[in-house]
């Protein structure tokens, strides 16, 4: 008796007992962004829309992710804006002393070859950045060199990456790569038709993306320089 006349006390005792509560805290954000490329024959584009969000929130809509590091070379990076802020800053560190060095700006290629091992380096803490460079190489003609967030990289002719990259890849496909068409043949792209196709994939994306919008910001770059467009998205 003694013994059921103290079950409901020692069940209210329990049940005021205070459990463990789990803290998480992750040093990395995802705030969105698309980046594409394509190389042609003697040039290169590469672009990238304004947008830049957390959760569901719109921080700015005037934010490209595109960085011109010299004249024939332009690097895409989207993923957690701090990282690419400061991934940005070492990079144009590095070239600012490769030109006093050697009184040349670096090639393409060795800027690609140089972000694999920025990125490799930091590879037990990586730089939550996506990044794609594209440029004129030293023959003269197009290049697009892709990478994933520890260094590993590799020359493309067209690539997408981001938020929007798994609906934008497959379109590229289609589209340049002629990817399982019977008969289709792969032509070079003309410049006019590459910045035409830019802005109809990144019109698609923003229609079911919501990371991607806002405009896209288009840079062609050929040997004698690098020109900049800008094409408005929808903003909703």
């Amino acid at each position: 008796m003694e013994a059921m006349a103290m079950m409901p006390y020692q069940q209210e005792q329990t049940n005021h007992i205070e459990r463990p509560i789990q803290h998480r805290f992750s040093p990395y954000d995802f705030n969105g962004g698309t980046v594409l490329a394509i190389a042609g024959e003697d040039f290169a584009v590469i672009a990238s829309d304004t947008r830049l969000m957390t959760g569901f929130s719109i921080l700015a809509r005037d934010v490209p992710k595109t960085t011109q590091y010299t004249t024939n070379t332009v690097v895409g990076s989207c993923g957690f804006h701090g990282d690419v802020l400061t991934l940005t800053k070492v990079i144009q560190t590095r070239l600012k002393m490769f030109t006093y060095l050697h009184q040349k700006e670096m090639d393409t290629s060795s800027v690609a070859a140089m972000l694999s091992t920025v990125l490799y380096y930091r590879r037990f803490f990586p730089y939550y950045v996506y990044n794609i460079v594209a440029g004129i190489d030293t023959e003269g003609k197009g290049c697009v060199y892709s990478f994933d967030p520890v260094g590993s990289y590799e020359r493309e002719t067209y690539r997408a990456g981001g938020s929007a990259s798994s609906m934008l890849q497959p379109l590229l496909d289609n589209q340049i790569g002629m990817k399982n068409q019977e008969g289709a043949k792969q032509v070079p792209l003309a410049k006019a038709k590459a910045v035409a196709l830019v802005k109809d994939v990144f019109t698609s994306a923003a229609e079911r993306d919501i990371h991607t919008g806002d405009a896209v910001c288009i840079h062609v770059i050929t040997k004698q320089g690098t020109t900049k467009e800008t094409y408005p998205l929808r903003r909703d």
